[in-house]
């Protein structure tokens, strides 16, 4: 249920946030670089006293990956994008399934 709220959540802020992103597509540079973000996000030790904090931290970066996956979409061009709409669609269930393991009820 929590994966659910988030992920309409995340749909109803990009849904937004669409005719800036026209303007501009993602490159592979931005999305490797993103992707280092995320993975040093995710391999952090979590510690109990910090669990909002953590979540937080998740939630920021998916939300993050899904903003960057829908501007990857947007364009039209490019070689990579199939190759980056994928990787960023694995990016996007990486942090859905830790919100909802580390921060579900």
């Amino acid at each position: 249920m929590t994966r659910l709220a988030v992920l309409f959540a995340s749909a109803v802020i990009n849904a937004s946030t669409i005719p800036v992103l026209a303007s501009e597509c993602a490159s592979s540079r931005d999305i490797d670089a993103s992707r280092a973000r995320w993975e040093k996000v995710r391999s952090q030790p979590t510690k109990v006293a910090d669990d909002q904090t953590n979540c937080r931290a998740f939630a920021a970066s998916f939300y993050e990956s899904v903003t960057l996956r829908q501007a990857a979409a947007l364009c039209s061009h490019g070689a990579d994008q199939s190759r980056n709409l994928i990787v960023l669609d694995s990016e996007i269930d990486a942090f859905n399934n830790l919100l909802a393991s580390r921060c579900g009820s």
